[in-house]
């Protein structure tokens, strides 16, 4: 269901657009909002699924908490980098996008994935535990999310120029790594409360 929302996303982006030729900051956008709304999407039921069949008190009483945080973190990532390769994928053939330097291309898809989905999971778990669980998840997650989309979008525009290359974007890849580590630093920390109250 994920995978079809994003093909259908950039098939309609790719409609808009039409022949008209955009920048590779447009496209560079364009494909962080698809990934960030399939992140919303798909990644948002990490938890709802065991509150729904009441297998939460089975996996408390099996399961540290921070063992149920890693395999759902680890199926998230995996989950958000198939959508990035396929988002990539697409939006090259659909709109003639032409990565020019594909390792930075990939290591920002990469950290900024793992930024996603630590915060993506962590907020679901939350939600889980909330009456009204299906618009909350949008709604906290995009305010928190602003610097992350701010770096991973100027990084991966530079990725498609590739004039300033790895120089270009340092301050972006930092900004990517420190909100990664610190998104991953609070799950682990905090998940306990969370995954007990």
């Amino acid at each position: 269901m994920l995978l079809m929302f994003v093909m259908s996303s950039l098939f309609l982006i790719a409609l808009a657009i039409g022949q008209d030729p955009i920048s590779e900051h447009m496209k560079s956008a364009l494909l962080w909002v698809v990934i960030m709304f399939s992140a919303a999407i798909g990644l948002g039921r990490s938890f709802i699924a065991e509150e729904e069949r009441g297998t939460v008190l089975l996996l408390q009483l099996n399961v540290r908490g921070s063992q149920v945080l890693a395999g759902k973190l680890i199926f998230n990532f995996i989950l958000l980098a198939a959508v990035d390769l396929v988002g990539l994928g697409m939006f090259s053939f659909l709109l003639d996008m032409q990565v020019e330097n594909l390792s930075l291309m990939l290591l920002v898809l990469t950290l900024g994935s793992i930024g996603l989905a630590g915060a993506t999971t962590l907020l679901s778990a939350i939600i889980a535990r909330a009456s009204n669980k299906g618009p909350l998840l949008p709604v906290l997650l995009f305010p928190m999310l602003i610097p992350l989309l701010l770096s991973v979008v100027r990084a991966a525009s530079q990725a498609l120029e590739g004039g300033l290359g790895w120089s270009g974007v340092q301050v972006e890849l930092t900004t990517i790594g420190a909100f990664a580590g610190v998104v991953l630093t609070a799950s682990f920390l905090l998940f306990e409360f969370v995954w007990t109250e």
